[in-house]
This record gives structure tokens, sequence and C-alpha cells, in this order.
């Protein structure tokens, strides 16, 4: 029996099935065409937080360094780095150096690594890594 408006009975059915297949394609080559573009995207602002955390991280050592500039160019701090570092003295000053005595502040193996002179230190470290890479 074929209907009034003129199409067999199952034809509607065949072609809304087209329609939907054809509808299925197109939406998944859109899916497909936009996939790159948003992994793009997700992984270039994944990489400019990582630089904006770099940049932040670079600012806060040049703010340090500055500062160790600023420092460096007192000369009652450079005489102090010397005294302190180098053990040296002034000019008609009479220096003492406590062996066996703890350091303010410091342990005992860090005051004999600061009276040892930085040559012997070198050595020893020269020496150690020998030994290291003979095993």
């Amino acid at each position: 029996m074929i209907p009034a408006h003129g199409r067999p009975p199952g034809g509607d059915r065949a072609r809304l099935t087209s329609r939907a297949a054809v509808l299925a394609v197109v939406i998944c080559a859109i899916a497909l065409s936009l996939a790159y573009p948003v992994r793009e995207y997700i992984a270039q602002r994944r990489q400019i937080d990582q630089l904006q955390a770099e940049r932040q991280m670079l600012n806060g050592q040049l703010e340090w360094l500055q500062h160790q500039q600023q420092r460096l160019g007192d000369p009652a701090y450079i005489q102090q780095l010397a005294r302190n570092k180098l053990h040296m003295c002034l000019r008609g000053e009479t220096c003492y150096v406590v062996i066996g005595g703890q350091a303010a502040g410091r342990g005992a193996a860090s005051a004999a690594a600061s009276l040892t002179p930085w040559y012997e230190r070198l050595w020893q470290s020269v020496q150690q890594a020998n030994r290291g890479s003979a095993r």
C-alpha cells in the first residue's frame, strides 16, 4: 500500500539514516580538523607559562646580582671579604689565627676548611676525583 504523499513506507527511514551518516561524517571531520589546533594551543599555553616562571626566576636572580654589585662597590665590604675569606691583614696590623678553636657560628670542619689555603683544597679535590675514577 502506498501512502498519500507518494513515497514507499521504508524510504523516509533510509533517507534519514543516510542523512545521519553524512552528519556524523561531517561532525567527525570538524572534530578531527580542530583537534590539532587545540592541542597546539594547549602546548603553547603551557610553554608560555613555563617561560613566565623562568622569567620571574631570572628577575629574582637579576635583583640579587644587582644587590651584590652594589655591595661589591663598597670598599668596606671588600675589606671585610678580604679579611674573612682570604685572611688578609692591613699594614701595621697583627693578625692571629686560632688553630684548633671553633670559629663563631661555624662547625669545626668548616673552620678547618676555611683555614686551609685555596690551592691545597683544590689539590685535595683533584686527588679525590682521581681516586674516585680509579675504582
